[in-house]
């Protein structure tokens, strides 16, 4: 790697880094206080607002399996593995989440070994775990595919990666080009920047399935489902960044019942099974 390379893509890590530190993912919109009952009603927030993480994580099957978790937040997963006996382990670029997991995992007697780290470069040993677990995490790594390679790496033979990235052509995409893009007159202005740009981190990334399969290429077996989130359905807050009158509109106009049935392959969660 160039030194110009190198320095721009420490540059755009301190920026996601920069980001995530002022609040953990969930933070401002759903954690009240650090208190136990605080993050119980985030956990509660969470599922609610997401179903889909329960069946995806299968939380009861790594009962005493070695789990990595890419990208701890605010910890509710992490808990959920914790409480199923699972051999834990959790890393996060943030020690602002590290903080959040150790607290939250502290005041439920529950246990993991936690680091601050970088999922491009996991300090772990080769085939060193049964599963790898990440929600909504790589894809705001500067070098993705460098996140994937490790994944594969540390994982075992025939053991399992659970990773949810963001799916391109999602209508959260669509609403943001119509507010960023078209509505700025600059019709022209592509998805990827507008992903870039304006949803979370600097640098977000979004996938098509194509990608995402060429981005799992080297697994044995993957599996893709789609799921509409809350977001494409204007179910929940938007964040501070994005609310205003026209998106207060927009809630009380959205057609969800009719979305449900003919966008349901655009939701903004794109939920990968990778099989080393």
């Amino acid at each position: 790697m160039s030194q110009d390379l190198a320095t721009a893509v420490k540059s755009a890590k301190q920026a996601v880094l920069e980001h995530w530190e002022q609040a953990s993912c969930g933070e401002e919109l759903y954690l009240r206080s650090p208190t136990a009952e605080g993050y119980r009603e985030q956990a509660r927030s969470r599922y609610a607002l997401e179903p889909y993480i329960e069946p995806f994580a299968d939380f009861g099957s790594a009962r005493e399996a070695t789990v990595l978790e890419v990208g701890v937040g605010l910890g509710a997963d992490h808990q959920r593995f914790a409480e199923c006996s699972a051999r834990l382990c959790g890393i996060d670029l943030s020690a602002r989440a590290i903080a959040h997991a150790r607290r939250r995992l502290a005041l439920f007697g529950l246990d993991s070994a936690l680091l601050v780290g970088d999922a491009e470069r996991l300090p772990f040993a080769d085939a060193a775990f049964d599963l790898v677990y990440s929600w909504g995490v790589i894809h705001h790594s500067p070098d993705t595919p460098a996140a994937i390679a490790e994944i594969h790496r540390v994982l075992r033979p025939g053991a399992v990666a659970k990773i949810m990235i963001y799916h391109r052509l999602s209508l959260v995409g669509f609403m943001l080009w119509l507010r960023y893009a078209l509505a700025r007159l600059r019709p022209w202005t592509s998805l990827d920047r507008i992903y870039a740009r304006y949803l979370e981190s600097p640098g977000t990334k979004a996938y098509s399935r194509r990608q995402a399969r060429k981005l799992f290429a080297s697994f044995a077996q993957v599996r893709i489902e789609i799921e509409l989130t809350h977001g494409d359905l204007l179910e929940s807050g938007a964040g501070q960044r994005h609310e205003g009158r026209l998106i207060d509109i927009a809630r009380k106009l959205w057609p969800r019942w009719l979305l449900r049935r003919v966008a349901r392959h655009h939701g903004l969660f794109m939920l990968i099974t990778a099989t080393k």
